[in-house]
C-alpha cells in the first residue's frame, strides 16, 4: 500500500515540476516579448523625435543660410558664410539619424563590438548576483529602519 502511494506521489511531483517549468518558460517568453516591444517603442520615439527636430532645425538652417549668404554678398564679407558649414554638418547628421541608414550602421558596429571586443563590455565588479543585490537591499532596509528610530 505504501509503495503504491509513494509511486502516485512521485508521479504527481513530476507532473508539478513539469508544470512549473512550462509556466516559468511561458513567463520568461512573455517578459522577453514585453521588453522587446518596449525597446521598439523607445526606438520609434527616438526616430520620431529626430524627425520632429529636423523640421525645426531645417527651417532654421535654411533661413540662416539665406540670411548669411545675402549678408555676405551685400557686405562683400565671405566670412559671414562660416556658420553655414557647421550648421550643414549638424543638419546632415540629424537627417541621417532620422531618415538615413545610421541605425543600421550603429547596429552593425554594436554587433562587431560584441563579437570581437567583449572585454569592453564588462561591468565593474562583474555581473550583479542575487547575493550582492540582497545584501545591498538589506543594508538599505536596515538603514531605513535605523533612520526611523
Amino acid at each position: 500500500m505504501g509503495f503504491v502511494f509513494s509511486k502516485q506521489m512521485e508521479k504527481t511531483l513530476d507532473e508539478q515540476k513539469e508544470f512549473v517549468l512550462r509556466n516559468d518558460r511561458l513567463q520568461m517568453e512573455r517578459q522577453l516579448e514585453m521588453q522587446n516591444q518596449m525597446r521598439e517603442r523607445r526606438m520609434a520615439m527616438q526616430i520620431a523625435r529626430s524627425r520632429e527636430f529636423i523640421k525645426y532645425f531645417g527651417v532654421f538652417t535654411a533661413l540662416a543660410t539665406v540670411g548669411l549668404t545675402s549678408g555676405a554678398i551685400k557686405q562683400r564679407r565671405p566670412g559671414l558664410l562660416a556658420p553655414v558649414l557647421p550648421l550643414g554638418f549638424v543638419l546632415a547628421y540629424n537627417l541621417d539619424t532620422a531618415y538615413g541608414t545610421m541605425a543600421f550602421r550603429v547596429r552593425e558596429e554594436a554587433e562587431s563590438i560584441m563579437a570581437s571586443e567583449q572585454d569592453r563590455l564588462q561591468l565593474p565588479h562583474g555581473c550583479p548576483t542575487f547575493e550582492g543585490v540582497e545584501k545591498s537591499r538589506r543594508a538599505k532596509c536596515n538603514l531605513a529602519s535605523f533612520l526611523e528610530k
